[in-house]
């Protein structure tokens, strides 16, 4: 008896034990987090009778002393938080390892030299090359990382003259979509004093000795990140001559809220001029560039359909439309004689979207989408097809452009668990060998990804991707994380993110709806999710975290859901529409005030796929889902992480600012709200280390409101 009592205590005590030990590794109850005091002010706007409150207002001057405040005592609350876990700085070692490989891009070919970008592993920048030849030894030909100490200067090459004896590039800083346009002189490297500021969203399109871009006027002093960006310009720019003396080639005074880009032939026969009131929808003119004082002409007109020349075949333009095809088609029309009645069909429209179209080597290259994956059929320059290339599996292939004496082509093929690898294809025999691999540090064999389809609310049929390691069980107590876009007609497709390994290899899942407002079924799909339709987007974000609950892998507890910029709008959307159904959520520099976001910088042009409050109609569904809006006392949310930066001048810190004031008042539950900002940063991230900081905290963040102790190798 004495022997079975002291055996009942061993084992008691061993028990005691071991829940103590596990009770170390999950997370603590949640105390109430004591937020900041964010001041309210007694503004109420009007809007068509309704009266709607916006007490944080004053969140929207990010140049005023109390904001700057306000946003230093909200980032000491975030970070005091995030240094209490006790793993986030091995998390962030992790990310450090799974970054650390070497990454190449895609060859670029100007004459006898080829151009690409390069990152050792944890550069801050990539590092443009150089090299003479396919075979050449690369040479270092700007190292962005040399140019600031934080490492946050980012250059781009942005065009090469026709006798690619010079190289344009894009300069710019912080993240801020502001850039400077400079010139090198390629054989030497030498950087001429030429300096084009306040471009934005622009290259350089040579002709003759200098070259066409997109400008803006200077922005008031204070203004530069937040004031609406109005009235671009066509500019032309002779090499040699300072900024003030370069000649307007286009201005609209009646249209301030448009874009305009100008895009000139290889062969410097014609100016293609594309206007567009947003960012969907455009017209077409063009130039003829041998007729001395010619005028641009119209080639296409109206801003209901999006349309773009791929390449001049003569005095014929190749152009890529959706007009009458909502899944695009490849025409040839005449200039001279543009009306529809006179194109000429070069690729039909098919039941697959046409999401690409290039020419190289005389030939012609068409990339379509069949459920988020791509095809790529090289073609004769009449459509004719050669043959279907062969792609490795299930992926994204990107590329297959160049000049018109080309012999080989590049392209990119990537999936989940298939690295970016750069294949070199042969333009005559049509073989494709590998270029350069990327080494990750990761076992591809580790990982399953399938594609599911699931139905929305609304019956229709939507497809999703899911990525865990083999052999996951289904116990609704995986640790998930569900992103998604849908707008903009911009599609999901597979692609690689080392990021994500963090999560599956702690036995998590990566799903990755295509919602409508993405383009990964054509025009009507993305039709489907814009303005009064936008509603359809976050049902079928919702129906998706049911599904993986009702499949069982995972459960709301377990569930994360992250989307950036109209990602960000999706997550604050759901976030609030169905609370209870999400444990963590991450919105990422969101478009959150949907009632004011065509105030700032480029927000109008976005008033096409979502509306404006200054329409009664659009005002009345823009309120019904605008994130900000629809925060409600009494409501218990998930725990949040919401991010922006302080240079982001696409999407402003405001919006995220309001949203994180006014969840932060009525929040009824212990779960945290914390606003996270970072400095010297834009809509993304503006270099690698900042990246890996953010994924550290949201992982750190994510993994600690789950219980769940990450593992690692």
């Amino acid at each position: 008896m004495r022997r079975v009592k002291m055996l009942s205590m061993s084992v008691l005590i061993i028990s005691i034990l071991l829940i103590a030990i596990s009770l170390s590794f999950c997370r603590k109850p949640e105390e109430k987090l004591v937020y900041p005091q964010t001041r309210k002010v007694d503004q109420v706007d009007d809007y068509f009778g309704l009266k709607v409150p916006d007490p944080y207002r004053w969140l929207e001057d990010d140049n005023s002393e109390e904001t700057k405040k306000w946003v230093e005592e909200q980032n000491r609350l975030t970070f005091s938080y995030l240094e209490k876990i006790t793993y986030r700085e091995r998390i962030r070692a992790r990310l450090k390892e799974i970054y650390n490989y070497p990454r190449m891009g895609q060859p670029i070919r100007a004459g006898e030299y080829y151009f690409f970008y390069k990152n050792d592993g944890l550069q801050n920048q990539s590092v443009i090359y150089i090299q003479k030849g396919l075979d050449g030894q690369p040479e270092v030909f700007i190292d962005p990382n040399q140019l600031s100490p934080d490492g946050t200067i980012r250059i781009t090459l942005a065009g090469f003259s026709p006798d690619f004896r010079y190289v344009a590039i894009n300069r710019s800083e912080a993240g801020s979509d502001w850039s400077e346009l400079r010139v090198m002189e390629i054989a030497t490297r030498r950087e001429l004093p030429d300096r084009i500021r306040w471009v934005k969203f622009s290259g350089a399109a040579w002709f003759g000795d200098g070259f066409f871009y997109s400008g803006y006027d200077q922005p008031a002093p204070g203004e530069e990140l937040r004031a609406r960006n109005e009235y671009q310009k066509v500019f032309y720019h002779k090499l040699g001559t300072p900024q003030e003396e370069d000649v307007l080639v286009y201005h609209d005074p009646k249209n301030p809220l448009r874009y305009y880009s100008l895009g000139v032939t290889e062969d410097q026969k014609y100016a293609i001029l594309e206007i567009s009131a947003g960012t969907s929808g455009n017209e077409l003119y063009w130039k003829d560039l041998t007729a001395k004082n010619s005028e641009f002409r119209p080639l296409i007109t109206g801003f209901d359909n999006d349309s773009e020349v791929i390449d001049n075949v003569g005095d014929k333009f190749l152009v890529r439309t959706n007009i009458d095809a909502p899944n695009f088609r490849l025409v040839l029309i005449d200039p001279k004689n543009p009306s529809r009645e006179n194109w000429k069909e070069v690729l039909p429209e098919k039941p697959e979207v046409l999401t690409a179209a290039t020419t190289a080597g005389g030939y012609l290259f068409a990339t379509y989408l069949q459920d988020a994956h791509t095809r790529v059929f090289h073609c004769r320059l009449d459509g004719s097809l050669i043959r279907e290339i062969e792609l490795p599996t299930l992926g994204t292939a990107s590329g297959f452009g160049g000049w018109r004496d080309d012999k080989v082509v590049f392209y990119t093929f990537q999936s989940f668990n298939y690295p970016p690898t750069i294949y070199k294809y042969d333009l005559e025999n049509g073989k494709s060998e590998i270029f350069a691999r990327q080494e990750a540090k990761f076992n591809p064999e580790d990982f399953e990804v399938k594609q599911v389809f699931y139905h929305s609310k609304d019956g229709t049929r939507v497809p999703m991707f899911i990525v865990h390691k083999k052999g996951l069980v289904l116990n609704g107590k995986n640790p998930t994380y569900l992103t998604g876009y849908g707008g903009f007609n911009i599609s999901l497709l597979p692609s690689f993110n080392p990021a994500i390994l963090i999560i599956l290899e702690n036995g998590g899942v990566f799903a990755q709806p295509n919602l409508r407002g993405g383009g990964e079924y054509g025009e009507k799909w993305h039709r489907a999710g814009m303005l009064e339709k936008k509603q359809n987007v976050f049902d079928d974000f919702i129906a998706a975290a049911e599904y993986l609950i009702k499949e069982k892998y995972t459960s709301p507890k377990y569930l994360a859901i992250a989307g950036g910029s109209n990602g960000g709008l999706l997550v604050g959307a759901v976030m609030t529409q169905r609370p209870e159904l999400f444990g963590v959520a991450f919105p990422a520099v969101g478009v959150l005030d949907m009632l004011r976001f065509h105030k700032f910088t480029v927000g109008w042009g976005w008033v096409v796929e979502y509306g404006s409050s200054d329409n009664e109609e659009q005002f009345r569904y823009l309120y019904k889902y605008s994130p900000l809006h629809n925060i409600k006392d009494g409501v218990c949310y998930p725990a949040t992480m919401i991010t922006t930066a302080d240079h982001d001048d696409r999407v402003v810190p405001a919006h995220s600012f309001k949203f994180a004031a006014t969840l932060q008042e009525k929040q009824a539950c212990n779960r945290p709200i914390l606003i996270r900002i970072e400095t010297r940063s834009g809509h993304g991230s503006s270099n690698i280390t900042k990246a890996i900081d953010e994924l550290t905290d949201r992982y750190a963040f994510m993994f600690y409101q789950m219980g769940v102790k990450p593992v690692y190798r």
